[in-house]
Order: C-alpha cells, then structure tokens, then sequence
C-alpha cells in the first residue's frame, strides 16, 4: 500500500513538472513572438494604441505609478510585469 501511494505521488510530481516545463516554453515562444511583433509594427512605424492613455499619462505626470499600472492593467489585460515596464516607458518619453 505504501508503495502505490509512493509510486503514485511521484507520477503527480512528474506530471506538475513536466507541464510548468512546457508553459514556461510556451511563454518564453509567446514573448519572442510580442517582440518580434513590436519590431515589425516599429519598423512600419505603426503603433499599438492603448485604451485609456491619456488618463495613464495624466497618472504617471502626478507621480501616481501605481495608479497608472492598476489602470493600464485593466485597460489591456496586460499582466503585473508588463503593464509596470509600458508605464516606465510613458515615464521615460
């Protein structure tokens, strides 16, 4: 009994690693895709409006950050990392 138990946690830990494995892989071929996207649009001189950027803005002028991230978030989707590295951008124009 000890045994099966044994056997069958570890083909659970196999499992669970084997599909983080293969998100983290996913997620790293979607990322190089978005960047090689923003090369081409870039090169095109086309960009990707954001909804509710002058408000974004607005944020970021008074100094409110984390206010513009929260708001960009809910505005594109986009999750924590992203939205706080498009709004250090809009901090850097």
């Amino acid at each position: 009994m000890d045994t099966a138990v044994l056997f069958l946690t570890c083909v659970v830990i196999l499992g669970i690693a084997v599909l983080r494995t293969r998100r983290s892989r996913a997620e790293g071929r979607a990322a190089r895709a978005e960047r090689g996207l923003d090369l081409v649009l870039g090169h095109l001189g086309l960009r990707d409006e954001v909804p509710r950027l002058d408000e974004i803005v607005t944020l970021v002028r008074r100094g409110e950050k984390i206010q513009a991230i929260k708001v960009y978030r809910e505005a594109t989707g986009a999750d924590l990392v992203e939205a706080e590295e498009a709004v250090d951008r809009l901090v850097r124009r």
